[in-house]
């Protein structure tokens, strides 16, 4: 399968900076067969776990975690970029590929225990997952696992994660950035 999903996903290079391959899934999400395969395929693996809710990372993280929530019959949490939650949130700083940023969840979004499922679209260094996951923690709930479409294995982030103890599921890899 994970030719099939690769196969929509097509290589930007020198995006958003030279040297770097951009790793574009809006192919992935214009075609309604590819985009059923990947949600299918994520909804498969998770059917029959132990998931409280489902979180996302902004942006790419909703469009997934917002379908794979509703075919498992659970709530969505979305992780989102400073300032744009409303009420209270807590956040987390983390850095970048390529510079640094800040993420906020809603305080009360996550029930104390919760197990969650992280989703988002792709996973290079780990840095972003990495903190979304101490955010998740950090208000109460524990990711065991975490889901991403495309995985560039060669950053080394899935093994970031499996180190933190959070396993890892991914639909494809590429190799070089």
């Amino acid at each position: 399968m994970s030719r099939a999903i690769a196969s929509f996903i097509r290589t930007i290079p020198d995006h958003p900076k030279p040297g770097i391959l951009y790793r574009d899934i809006t192919g992935l999400l214009e075609d309604a067969r590819g985009l059923r395969m990947a949600v299918d395929l994520i909804i498969h693996r998770y059917i029959d776990r132990r998931i409280d809710v489902v979180a996302g990372i902004e942006a790419r993280g909703f469009i997934f975690g917002t379908a794979v929530a509703y075919e498992l019959g659970l709530g969505f949490v979305p992780i989102r970029k400073a300032g744009k939650l409303p009420g209270k949130v807590v956040g987390i700083d983390y850095e970048l590929e390529y510079g640094s940023d800040r993420m906020e969840v809603h305080v009360d979004a996550i029930a104390r225990g919760a197990s969650v499922l992280l989703i988002d679209d792709l996973i290079a260094t780990g840095g972003t997952a990495l903190a979304a996951i101490e955010l998740i923690r950090g208000v109460g709930g524990s990711v065991n696992d975490a889901c991403f479409v495309v995985d560039l294995p060669s950053l080394g982030g899935a093994d970031r994660l499996r180190a933190q103890g959070c396993s890892v599921f991914t639909l494809c890899a590429f190799e070089g950035e």
